[in-house]
């Protein structure tokens, strides 16, 4: 069978890390999570923060002890058992799925914003999703090095933001309540669910596995070093955020799709408004290139065990890269894209990789004595967390989600049924 060549170094890691991170969850989800919890929504950053970093130690040590493309679609069949493996891949393609398409969907918002010209946003996203899609079929070095930059620009235009939108807060008094704050520790837990999917793009270090050069050192440290640095960010912007626009942040997420916009608007700074829409742009870009490869190796993976056409295992040795699954992702996006709707795709992933999460924190349990890095307690943290935060999702969405968790099932047996036809 052939493999993938290992071409990722730490600093490469980490940067793709922070590309899958500083994305959507920055430019989108945390005005939606505002929108929810108001000023609360720092407190529930605080939370997703801290179940984050439980769930990035359990990947850690299991991409550590298995690095192979797939992430918990292969921890959960090798440490559980293939209905476990299966429902987490699958569960990843529908949540980053989404995600993807609301990364395509923040970037037409911001690029409208940006030109103030009125283009179709859906068919902005389409052509968005091809031209990325295109990049990511040419190999990793280059979406590798692609990532590099545009991650760059977006840590300069965030670092603007927070230095802006700090010094100009001095005297300021906190936000007075907002009415989404009546909703207590429902807004609260929903918005730190909300939260944790913008965090969650720490595990695409997971996904790639199979690409990163001398895995068991550099991939637990390069999955710590991306959630420290995204988690500082996040903090910093959230102070910003709330305390310079109150409720305007969170009406902005759903009413523009471009929150963070409104802020740099209220500072009343040219530069800043500027560099919010410049690194908009790029973050969503790199988010978007990110889930594009994530998902494609997860698609890689699934395909290599029957789950997926099995067409969609063949790797493309010169570039070393699986063209077919790349595609068929990028086609997959483009479709949801074309739904719109930044606020229930957002929703939707939640629940999709808390139960993920979940599954990967129960791999980890599962870890034998001797692959394992940390106690087992907290693989036990990491599921209880992760069902805590999925109680707090909107109940139709969960609904939703167990709908389309079981036509998965559905689809895997048909392809178990069709399996020589492939």
């Amino acid at each position: 069978m052939s493999r993938l060549r290992r071409e990722v170094r730490l600093a490469g890691a980490v940067l793709l890390g922070l590309g899958s991170i500083l994305g959507t969850g920055v430019f989108v989800s945390i005005g939606l999570a505002a929108d929810v919890a108001g000023s609360a929504v720092i407190g529930s950053t605080l939370c997703a923060v801290a179940v984050a970093t439980f769930i990035a130690l359990n990947v850690a040590q299991l991409a550590a002890s298995h690095p192979v493309s797939g992430g918990t679609y292969e921890y959960g069949y090798k440490y559980v058992n293939p209905t476990f493996g299966f429902t987490a891949g699958w569960t990843f393609l529908l949540a980053k799925g989404f995600s993807a398409a609301a990364a395509a969907l923040g970037f037409a918002g911001y690029v409208v914003e940006f030109t103030n010209v009125s283009f179709p946003p859906r068919a902005l996203a389409v052509v968005t999703i091809a031209t990325l899609t295109a990049l990511v079929i040419r190999g990793i070095r280059r979406s590798t090095a692609a990532n590099a930059l545009i991650v760059s620009v977006t840590l300069l235009a965030l670092g603007i933001f927070i230095a802006f939108g700090i010094g100009g807060l001095a005297g300021n008094a906190p936000p007075t309540q907002q009415p989404a704050e009546l909703r207590g520790w429902q807004g609260f837990f929903e918005a730190a669910a909300f939260m944790f999917v913008a965090f969650a793009g720490f595990g695409r270090l997971a996904t790639i596995g199979e690409e990163v050069v001398d895995p068991v050192r550099n991939i637990p440290r390069a999955i710590l070093l991306t959630l420290g640095i995204a988690a500082a960010l996040y903090i910093g912007i959230g102070v910003v955020a709330v305390y310079t626009a109150g409720a305007a942040f969170g009406r902005a997420a759903v009413e523009t799709a471009a929150p963070l916009f409104e802020v740099a608007r209220i500072m009343d700074s040219d530069v800043v408004q500027l560099a919010v829409l410049i690194g908009a742009m790029t973050a969503l870009l790199s988010v978007l290139l990110n889930l594009i490869l994530g998902l494609s190796r997860v698609l890689l993976a699934m395909a290599r065990r029957g789950d997926m056409p099995t067409r969609l295992a063949t790797i493309n040795v010169e570039r070393s890269t699986p063209a077919f699954a790349v595609t068929a992702v990028g086609v997959a996006i483009a479709g949801l894209a074309l739904l719109g709707d930044v606020r229930v795709a957002w929703s939707f992933s939640a629940f999709a990789l808390l139960l993920y999460y979940g599954i990967t924190s129960y791999a980890a349990v599962r870890l034998p004595a001797d692959a394992r890095r940390y106690h087992v307690s907290l693989g036990w943290i990491g599921v209880v967390s992760c069902g805590v935060l999925a109680v707090f999702v909107e109940l139709q969405t969960m609904l939703i989600g167990a709908g389309l968790v079981l036509m998965g099932f559905g689809w895997r047996a048909a392809m178990r049924a069709a399996s020589d036809e492939w």
